[in-house]
């Protein structure tokens, strides 16, 4: 039997000499890869009492559906500026080459409410970092990021580390 990460592709020398690009679109093209991915993010859940699975676009969209659908939870879609219709709460935060803006719906999370937040990737934290506090800007409290890889090299859990962070797969570069 394989093991997850068996179904990631490396790339080295991605996006620049030096970096293993670990690429997430081999798990999900294969039905056995995709299956076990969504299972053992489902394990990390066991025993987390919370009320809404909170979907970092894009990746976490595609991991955090199955998850919501799977526990019987509503799915929080966090996007990009200027991709949801409605009313919006904002954060900018900063990437490795400038900044970036995410957006929820001001409805979306209720006071009292305990999220998870889904992505594919821990790496820097600063994305998961802005989507924990929008989150908690609404009033809800996040119980759990879960992502399916980490680089460790990267140190995003300091970023992250008043909250609960856990990955599946762990890699020790960047």
């Amino acid at each position: 039997m394989k093991e997850l990460k068996d179904y990631v592709r490396s790339i080295p020398d991605f996006p620049e000499k030096g970096i293993i690009f670990r690429d997430l679109t081999t798990v999900l093209q294969d039905a056995e890869g995709l299956h076990l991915a969504i299972d053992e993010m489902i394990k990390k859940l066991e025993g987390i009492e919370f009320d809404v699975v909170v979907g970092v676009e894009s990746r976490g969209f595609i991991l955090g559906a199955p998850i919501a659908y799977e526990l019987h939870k509503p799915l929080v879609l966090i996007r990009k500026k200027g991709k949801l219709p409605c009313e919006t709460v904002s954060k900018e935060y900063t990437l490795e080459y400038g900044s970036a803006v995410l957006e929820m719906h001001k409805d979306a999370i209720q006071k009292g409410q305990k999220a998870v937040v889904i992505d594919d990737l821990i790496a820097t934290g600063g994305t998961l970092e802005c989507a924990a506090s929008l989150a908690e800007e609404l009033g809800g409290t996040v119980e759990m990021i879960l992502c399916l890889m980490e680089l460790k090299g990267l140190k995003g859990r300091e970023l992250l580390k008043k909250y609960r962070v856990e990955s599946v797969i762990a890699y020790d570069g960047k």
